[in-house]
């Protein structure tokens, strides 16, 4: 009866393995066109951001005077070695701007066109006239021109094609009237998509083979198992048992994987081992855990005060300004932060940033936002563009939903003219020499990573001798006390204005006070961060 049943189990063991590697074979075709679309789409988000990088270098109002003069114009000569530049540093390999006869965009004319200096292709000349490729690009380009669609994207892998393959991406370039002036392209090869598919496969094909091997040599010893005498296994555990009281590793039920009165036999020794040794191991792996979990948040604190700016003063030979920032996360992390960076001799960044979420999400999200934002404004870039193109990056790859509200400055030390932008972050509190801190409710963007396509809009300061600016996160005016009673910017403007006349430091210390004092014993509930510059003189003065 034993050997019976033992054979239905490798019929019912073989039908089983068989439906694996069927189910195997049908996962890996579904992962390979999953694979092939996810290449495709960070293939076509890259060259859609070149694009719209490439369009911020054209103005499309000075198309029809580069038509009239040529390419011979300064201007001109500077707009396509931005273009070349761009092209050649992001990877494209052409990056060009057109003209279709708007009659039946059956002929396109070049008045840009740059590619790529490791390419073999060569560039079309300015004014270069010829037919449109065929009807999709027909077709894209009139719903470009029409305003049917913001950006077009070709993919030219399949079939008869004059070149290797390759993807189009294709945006409208519109002037100040809102109409599309040209369309700029930006081309990009797949070989590297192509060489990836075609390693994949292969690695599925290896898969499959050693699969097929591995369930060959398994049945085998399934069956050398099954047929000999699983019983001694049975035995010999027992005595071990009886001697170390240590649960079998592997269990019984797993070495010995019969589905008759053996295999039962087997389970229930284990079931009787796991009960005896049950309450130590939990015990055990408890305080494990908690002594793991404990040094990694501690070294995760270390490492996210390591990244923000936390010597003081910054900039000791710089007495123009002075400057100083705390922060104080809920938790062992959180999700504010500050930043303050020259980006050049005169020109002084600022930010902070309130990250949606506490703890280690939110922290390791700061962290690239951080990093984002001033690789970005170390370009040169206004903050408007600082923030518009790091939305850009951070909604690209956002998967978590997660979002950050910022409020950036650049002060030109010189003049003291500070050129700001807020996405969707606290106001900012102004103190002139002679006055009190006020609120400053400036204009407010929405949130960095909550939309696509967004762009912030900027606003100026003018910072004199003696002026303070107070920036914060939500922490300090939403900080509660034991009755749920907010602390409010009412408050807080009192508690600046106690200390109105002291250095940033000691103004970030009295407003400390007063959050402290009120709350009193309350649990911390958000991250509390505060960052305060006090403009002290012009360049020129200080240098004199």
């Amino acid at each position: 009866m034993k050997k019976l049943r033992s054979h239905a189990a490798v019929k019912c063991i073989g039908g089983i393995i068989l439906s694996l590697i069927v189910f195997f074979a049908v996962v890996s075709v579904i992962g390979f066109n999953s694979f092939t679309e996810a290449l495709l789409a960070q293939y076509s988000d890259g060259a859609f951001l070149t694009a719209r990088t490439a369009g911020d270098y054209v103005d499309a109002d000075k198309l029809a005077e580069y038509i009239r003069n040529g390419d011979s114009g300064d201007d001109y000569r500077e707009t396509w070695n931005q273009l070349d530049r761009l092209c050649n540093a992001s990877g494209a390999t052409f990056v060009y701007v057109i003209q279709p006869d708007l009659s039946d965009y059956g002929h396109i004319t070049f008045l840009f066109s740059t590619i790529n200096h490791d390419s073999t292709y060569t560039k079309y000349d300015f004014g270069y006239y010829r037919e449109t490729t065929n009807d999709e690009y027909r077709e894209k380009y009139r719903a470009l021109y029409e305003q049917e669609a913001e950006q077009e994207l070709v993919i030219r892998d399949r079939g008869y094609i004059e070149t290797d393959p390759h993807i189009t991406a294709m945006i409208g370039l519109k002037g100040a009237d809102g109409q599309v002036k040209a369309i700029l392209c930006v081309q990009r090869q797949m070989d590297v998509l192509q060489n990836a598919r075609k390693t994949y496969l292969g690695k599925i094909i290896l898969a499959l083979v050693i699969l097929i091997i591995l369930v060959i040599v398994w049945q085998s010893l399934f069956l050398h198992r099954v047929l000999l005498q699983p019983m001694k296994q049975i035995t010999d555990e027992a005595e071990r048992f009886s001697r170390e009281n240590v649960a079998a590793s592997p269990r019984l039920a797993e070495t010995i994987r019969n589905t008759d009165e053996i295999g039962y036999l087997a389970s229930s020794i284990d079931h009787m081992e796991e009960q005896i040794t049950d309450y130590i191991d939990s015990i055990t792996k408890i305080t494990a855990e908690k002594e793991r979990i404990s040094a990694e948040l501690s070294l995760a604190t270390q490492i996210q005060a390591s990244v923000l700016p936390h010597i003081f003063p910054p900039f000791p030979d710089r007495k123009e300004f002075d400057i100083y920032a705390s922060m104080d996360p809920a938790k062992e992390v959180g999700g504010d932060f500050y930043d303050f960076f020259l980006i050049d001799s005169d020109h002084l960044g600022l930010v902070i940033a309130d990250v949606s979420g506490k703890g280690i999400p939110a922290a390791l999200f700061m962290m690239s936002s951080k990093i984002i934002i001033q690789s970005i404004a170390m370009l040169g870039k206004t903050p408007g563009e600082v923030l518009t193109k790091t939305n850009d990056a951070i909604c690209s790859g956002n998967q978590a939903g997660m979002f950050v509200t910022v409020w950036m400055g650049i002060l030109e030390i010189s003049t003291g003219k500070m050129t700001c932008a807020n996405a969707g972050h606290e106001y900012p509190v102004l103190k002139r020499a002679d006055g009190d801190f006020e609120l400053f409710r400036d204009k407010h963007g929405f949130v960095i990573g909550g939309m696509e396509g967004i762009r912030y809009k900027e606003y100026e300061l003018q910072m004199n001798p003696g002026d303070k600016l107070f920036v914060y996160t939500d922490g300090v005016p939403e900080a509660t006390d034991a009755d749920n009673e907010l602390f409010g910017t009412e408050r807080m403007t009192d508690a600046l204005n106690t200390v109105k006349d002291a250095d940033p430091e000691h103004v970030l210390s009295g407003v400390r006070r007063a959050v402290d004092a009120f709350v009193k014993d309350a649990e911390q509930f958000d991250d509390l961060t505060m960052l305060c510059i006090e403009y002290r003189r012009q360049k020129e003065k200080a240098d004199a």
